[in-house]
């Protein structure tokens, strides 16, 4: 009988306060906090993961990667049929059909969500739906439209993540979007302004150019991907060239005049100095993206943060306050879902007294999809000549046209190695990191990624045998050539 009872108390919605304890309560249900629910769960421990959109999975799964890869790979379909005419296939494009877009993306995003949901039920962790604050230091009050439901817990994981970054007083409209709302278009525009060379900027520039939209993209340094080598960020700006996007460097926006239903013209400054415009149906804003730590809550706690928002920690997620811990975009590093996705199980792992290893930067791989792709992982050649744990850094270079299945693909690029030797044990050299522009350099990296993390000698590396033909091979030609032993490349 008392079971039948607790079974309709369940029922029944909940609309006053409740009271409800785990050992690991966790802010947020992006890849960092439900890698960190997870994984806590998979440790033993009880954990209420509480979001305050309607489904887990954060700005990745709903906003980010996953929708915005989606409609990349449908589209890139365009850029297979341009050049299948030049090798003989005759094909048409009829248009696009943007209710099927629209259908592919919320299918891939709910089927991804959905399967997430299943998976945090399935291992027992109790998703809360709503607005988080932290209290005082294990306790968490959390609100939504029918209810306030008090949290306790021995430790709490902060993974509020970030948001779109809008230009000094040029908030965002119907006209200057940000991504969030680019996603949300019903039909590709028909001429854009991007501003801001990174990630972000450069993959809705390939997007929106391979869809037949008039692209200007404003890049703020020299090149894009200013943050990167300064051979990969000009090799990828002269191939975004090539295939049509208008891509302006040294170019500071100076203002944007907006009016209804008449688009934007965009004022900036060039290299030079002198005043410009270009009008556009719309303008993207993706100068970067800030913490999501302005809430009164986090000084109230005295949590320690940068000048730019972030949560300081220690090297294994530790906020300045005990039982607090922070991973993701809210933390100094690469704002990047895989890398808070190894930063919550690192957590999780160090609140179970396992004594994980710190993430390390240097093995996170960084990738934009863009056409042609660019990806890199550890060091630039820069960065190690910088370091004083390294002597004898040089960088190997090779351009991918030397590779067949490249070739065939009818894009260009390069690969680069950086290479280099521990002053604790001059005599070997290492694979200290690399970066690829070019066709399927997402997959590409997964392999420097390894030899980098897992401090592969280079006479070691250029041992390992590549599949050919691939697009792999050319990495394993890139390390022949920086062991002294170049076959196929000068």
């Amino acid at each position: 009988m008392s079971d039948v009872k607790e079974d309709q108390q369940e029922q029944q919605p909940r609309e006053h306060s409740s009271a409800r304890h785990a050992d690991v309560a966790i802010i947020g249900a992006g890849p960092g906090g439900y890698s960190a629910a997870l994984r806590s769960s998979e440790l033993g421990k009880s954990v209420i993961l509480i979001e305050r959109d309607a489904v887990v999975g954060g700005t990745c799964l709903n906003r980010g990667c996953i929708p915005t890869k989606a409609l990349i790979t449908a589209v890139s379909a365009i850029g297979e049929a341009q050049h299948a005419q030049s090798l003989g296939i005759n094909l048409e494009l009829h248009g696009l059909d943007f209710g099927k877009l629209r259908e592919h993306r919320e299918h891939m995003v709910s089927t991804m969500t959905e399967g997430l949901s299943g998976l945090l039920k399935h291992r027992n962790i109790d998703v809360i739906q709503g607005e988080a604050s932290i209290e005082s230091v294990g306790t968490i009050h959390v609100t939504n439209e029918s209810d306030t439901v008090e949290v306790t817990a021995d430790d709490i994981i902060i993974a509020t993540g970030s948001r779109p970054r809008p230009l000094p007083n040029l908030p965002f409209s119907h006209v200057i979007l940000d991504s969030d709302h680019a996603l949300t278009l019903d039909t590709f525009p028909s001429s854009a302004v991007i501003i801001g060379s990174g990630a972000i900027g450069l993959e809705f520039a390939s997007l929106w150019n391979t869809a037949g939209c008039k692209v200007t993209l404003l890049a703020r340094k020299d090149r894009v991907l200013s943050q990167w080598s300064k051979r990969s960020g000009v090799m990828l700006g002269r191939e975004l060239k090539r295939q049509g996007v208008n891509v302006i460097t040294k170019a500071s926006c100076t203002g944007i005049d907006t009016g209804e239903n008449l688009g934007a013209t965009v004022h900036y400054t060039n290299g030079d100095g002198d005043n410009s415009s270009v009008e556009a149906d719309v303008v993207l804003v993706a100068i970067g993206r800030d913490a999501a730590t302005d809430a009164d809550w986090f000084a109230k706690l005295g949590i320690e943060t940068t000048d730019r928002g972030l949560i300081s920690t220690d090297d294994l997620g530790q906020s300045s306050v005990r039982h607090i811990w922070a991973v993701g975009d809210i933390t100094p590093g690469h704002q990047l879902a895989h890398r808070a996705f190894e930063q919550g199980i690192t957590v999780a792992e160090a609140i179970a007294g396992l004594q994980p290893r710190p993430v390390n930067n240097d093995t996170i791989p960084q990738i934009v999809f863009s056409t042609p792709e660019a990806a890199a992982v550890g060091l630039t050649l820069q960065a190690a000549q910088d370091n004083d744990n390294y002597e004898s850094v040089s960088e190997t270079t090779i351009p991918l046209m030397s590779n067949a299945r490249v070739l065939m693909t009818g894009q260009g690029g390069s690969l680069s190695v950086v290479t280099g030797c521990e002053r604790s044990e001059p005599d070997t050299q290492l694979v200290l990191g690399a970066q690829i522009i070019g066709p399927h350099a997402s997959e590409i990296i997964a392999e420097v990624e390894q030899l980098v993390g897992n401090h592969i000698a280079l006479s070691d590396a250029a041992r390992l045998i590549h599949p050919h033909p691939t697009f792999g091979e050319a990495l394993g030609e890139s390390l022949l050539k920086a062991d002294g032993r170049p076959l196929h490349v000068r």
